[in-house]
């Protein structure tokens, strides 16, 4: 039992709001990052992981197992945000700040590394934001988010195969622009 289960069912089934707290904290920063990816924008993806804690917070859905706790809430997420993005009826355009995701350096690392690396996320993340929603929403979760293709196929309301073909195609759509800025794919 991963922490977020044993935590929500402490606040869901005790009545412990220290349960609810620690989700927030254990997985707040991941579903913002998360939900950025679907709506665009960083400021709206804080209100919509906020209204995702409301909704574990007040209807209280019973988690029942099939996937893990984390999953399960990146699930609700995605859904409480495309549910706000077909009632605003806003075109979805999928971005984040390469600002906001941030390598922690160690100090043995030479400056060029640094500027290399940098440079490179730069170009990954400006080669995404040319792809299309569910090619970024796919290399988010498998690649950033490190989830498997089965938890990630979930989120997505794919089949595993499914989502792998998406992915294939994704990694494949991510190089081509990639090698159009320039860069060389090394595998």
């Amino acid at each position: 039992m991963e922490n977020g289960e044993s935590s929500y069912r402490r606040f869901r089934e005790d009545g412990d709001d220290s349960g609810l707290k620690e989700i927030i904290l254990e997985y707040g920063d991941g579903l913002i990052l998360f939900l950025t990816k679907i709506t665009g924008d960083y400021q709206r993806a804080e209100d919509l992981a906020e209204d995702t804690f409301v909704a574990l917070g007040t209807k209280k859905p019973k988690f029942r197992g099939e996937s893990s706790f984390k999953t399960w809430l990146y699930g609700i997420g995605r859904n409480i945000a495309i549910n706000s993005l077909r009632k605003d009826a806003i075109n979805r355009h999928i971005t984040v700040s390469v600002e906001e995701v941030r390598e922690p350096v160690s100090e043995e690392t030479a400056v060029e590394e640094v500027y290399c690396k940098s440079e490179q996320k730069k170009a990954v993340h400006r080669a995404m934001r040319r792809l299309s929603p569910d090619h970024q929403q796919v290399l988010w979760l498998v690649f950033f988010e490190g989830m498997s293709s089965r938890d990630a196929a979930k989120i997505m309301k794919k089949t595993v195969r499914g989502l792998e073909s998406v992915l294939y195609r994704a990694k494949k759509a991510l190089r081509t622009q990639l090698e159009k800025d320039g860069f060389s794919y090394e595998g």
